[in-house]
């Protein structure tokens, strides 16, 4: 029977093992008046007891050392064999001190003479208190595991992300080169194909490294880009049973934050989801733009009226009830039997690092749906492309000096800028690219990898400024390893351009650089 004499104490389930059913009443009557709230279940066999254990998933089990047919010791065995967390106290009027020092030895936490229970509301305070404590030092261990594992799978992927990106560069140029042929309908499809390959390719590389290191810059947050990498991480991870679908209103929206971060945030709660449907249901993200009026907020909450975007992950699955919902965010509460406890907190610590909010709505047996606003600020404007359409990236015959030691990339290169009317000359090494200088002058654009081996492209750029070239220079470099700027030889026209390239953000950046040195 349950008894709820204050409410500000939790309520503890408690397993009594105990066939006196006076002794019992005189047990529980020095926890009530010690106002603790308690529910309690009663065993004096085997079969009860280990239904109850399973059942009843009691906090704490009070037990008598003998019984007819049972006993303690066999109760604290059957315990420890299921779970080495649960506090076990015997409460015995026959228990010598060489058997409590025996009982303590096998694993009880304390034990009470029935002749003196006033310790007793004490005893069962302190083991809770200690039970609680371990808990959270396994918790914070599993942590520390699980954050030194991904550090290590960062390690993996930093080291994988280069040689991936170097698989994928060939793939990203030549797609856009076939684009070209729009005379020839097969080509052109066969370049959209091999492009948008690659660029999956490159994205799936991106959203592992990217959630693995936990990037934490600020940057332009694409909606649809989002969802795309949130789909790759789900994949084998949504069973058969459950249905997903994503409703977009605007999946070209951008807004300032963290993709990463955001990815984290709604993967979680698209795995917690999942967990609560474990019969299938249906899996919906959805997103639309909303005003906040100032009555929105909590009175613990910011009050930032304007416009959002609110994210939502709904599931229909078994939904939580009020106590649920009350204490969801509290740190190291959980539902789940493995579960940590920290993924809604830190997603909520997520969400308002955003300068937004959550909500939760839930009904029980219907699901539960998790909504995100995230407050929408102005995405810069692009630069402007002068002209119609791609006129404006053709080449007027300038000189770019290609400087990319993996043959293959070397070649797609340059023939794409040939093919814009560019005069492109490659070089393998920093080497050969001065070598080409001494015999035919100074390039007027210099694209180069950052990432060269033999002779580095500092070195390289150092020693075209010794030969007074001053002229723009493009680097390609990894978004995780940009070149560092107090490395570099003093460049008046340096442009930074992530890698794996492709044809259209080279050209653009190519024609901006030209534009921007011819205007100094």
């Amino acid at each position: 029977m349950p008894h709820r004499l204050n409410r500000a104490i939790p309520t503890i389930r408690i397993l009594q093992v105990e066939d006196s059913e006076l002794d019992a009443e005189l047990m529980l009557g020095e926890l009530e008046a010690d106002g603790l709230a308690y529910e309690v279940r009663l065993a004096d066999d085997e079969a009860s007891y280990v239904e109850a254990l399973a059942s009843f998933r009691p906090d704490i089990v009070l037990s008598d050392l003998s019984l007819p047919g049972f006993s303690g010791q066999r109760a604290l065995e059957l315990l420890r064999a299921r779970d080495d967390g649960i506090p076990f106290i015997f409460v015995s009027a026959t228990l010598g001190e060489e058997a409590a020092i025996e009982a303590l030895r096998n694993g009880a936490t304390d034990y009470i003479l029935k002749q003196n229970p006033a310790r007793l509301a004490s005893a069962v305070r302190r083991a809770l208190s200690e039970a609680e404590a371990a808990r959270a030092a396994r918790r914070a261990e599993s942590e520390l595991i699980r954050a030194q594992r991904f550090e290590a799978l960062a390690m993996l992927a930093g080291g994988l992300s280069h040689d991936l990106r170097n698989l994928l560069q060939p793939l990203l140029l030549a797609g856009d080169s076939l684009l070209d042929y729009q005379d020839d309908p097969r080509l052109a499809r066969l370049g959209a194909l091999v492009r948008d390959c690659g660029k999956r390719g490159l994205e799936m590389v991106q959203s592992m490294l990217s959630f693995a290191r936990g990037a934490r810059r600020a940057e332009q947050v694409r909606l649809g880009a989002l969802t795309d990498a949130l789909e790759l991480l789900l994949q084998g991870s949504v069973p058969r049973s459950v249905d997903m679908e994503m409703t977009l209103d605007d999946p070209e929206l951008a807004f300032e934050g963290n993709h990463t971060e955001l990815q984290q945030c709604l993967l979680n709660l698209c795995l917690n989801a999942i967990q609560a449907m474990p019969d299938g249901g249906r899996l919906h993200i959805a997103s639309r733009r909303c005003e906040l009026s100032g009555d929105f907020f909590q009175d613990d909450e910011e009050s930032r009226e304007g416009e959002y975007l609110r994210l939502t992950v709904a599931d229909t699955g078994h939904g939580m009830d009020g106590q649920t919902l009350e204490r969801l965010f509290e740190p190291f509460f959980t539902t789940k039997e493995t579960g940590t406890g920290l993924g809604l907190l830190s997603c909520k610590r997520i969400v308002a690092g955003h300068g937004g909010v959550m909500r939760v709505e839930s009904t029980v047996g219907e699901g539960t749906a998790f909504h995100l606003y995230l407050p929408l600020t102005a995405a810069p404007d692009e630069a402007a492309a002068p002209g119609a359409g791609d006129d404006w990236l053709q080449g007027e015959a300038e000189r770019v000096l290609v400087v990319v030691e993996e043959a293959a990339q070397l070649s797609l290169l340059a023939d794409m800028l040939d093919a814009y009317g560019y005069q492109a000359h490659g070089s393998q090494s920093g080497t050969v690219a001065l070598q080409w200088i001494e015999a035919h002058g100074l390039p007027d654009v210099v694209v180069m990898d950052a990432e060269m081996n033999l002779f580095t492209g500092v070195r390289t750029l150092a020693a075209l400024v010794e030969r007074g070239y001053d002229g723009p220079v493009l680097l390609l470099a990894r978004p995780e390893a940009p070149p560092r700027v107090d490395e570099l030889p003093a460049l008046a026209h340096l442009h930074v351009v992530d890698k794996p390239v492709t044809a259209r953000s080279l050209l653009q950046t190519l024609r901006r650089a030209l534009k921007s040195s011819e205007a100094t």
